[in-house]
């Protein structure tokens, strides 16, 4: 009788102390994290010159960036992204590289959602930018440096409570035009427009995990 006591104590010490940790480990928010992620990306065909377009998929998208919650459900991010596309068959021979400097709002609505896992997180983030698209080749004088508006939608997942992997896909709108471009051929592979990106990526704690409240 002692033994089976001492048996159940035990098993009920242990599912507290799992319970206790699962509390914590679903309300503790990072204030500070480092994120990196890779990917691809398409941009809009109304970014080129009539004739020239860019392949559907393109390789690689590569986004780095910093993000601040001030509190559990909004922060702000800052974050750097380049982007490498080239002409698709049938357009003329391009490549560009496009790149791009944000500053975000991040908003976490995990909470008032209330049918994800544990795990799981959302954060939608959205802010202006600069971009830049840079033609390679004998075509790098038609560089282009325009202002951009970038949204975008991130599903996290916690390997622990300092490491989590993640999915974004985000929308850069270019605020810009091709009127620029007259006549059309000096245009030829610069790109004036907006990128669609899909990328994959890891989310590390700078500060440990805390409340943020």
């Amino acid at each position: 009788m002692k033994l089976n006591l001492k048996h159940y104590l035990f098993i009920f010490s242990v599912l507290c102390i799992g319970l206790h940790s699962n509390a914590q480990f679903s309300k503790a928010t990072s204030r500070w994290k480092a994120l990196f992620a890779v990917g691809f990306n398409y941009p809009t065909t109304d970014g080129f010159v009539d004739g020239t377009y860019a392949q559907s998929v393109n390789f690689p998208t590569v986004n780095i960036g910093v993000q601040h919650m001030f509190k559990r459900a909004y922060g702000v991010k800052l974050d750097y992204g380049f982007n490498r596309f080239k002409n698709d068959d049938g357009s003329p021979e391009f490549k560009v590289n496009y790149s791009r400097v944000n500053a975000q709002f991040v908003f976490d609505p995990t909470e008032y959602l209330g049918f994800l896992p544990r795990r799981f997180r959302t954060i939608l983030h959205a802010g202006p930018g600069l971009s830049f698209a840079k033609p390679l080749g004998n075509l790098g004088d038609n560089k282009q440096t325009y202002l951009n508006l970038l949204g975008g939608l991130e599903l996290h997942y916690a390997i622990n409570e300092k490491v989590s992997l993640y999915t974004d896909v985000a929308y850069i709108y270019g605020l810009t035009s091709l009127d620029d471009y007259n006549p059309a051929i000096s245009g030829l592979g610069a790109f004036n427009g907006s990128v669609f990106n899909v990328t994959f990526g890891i989310a590390v704690s700078l500060s440990g995990c805390q409340y943020c409240d």
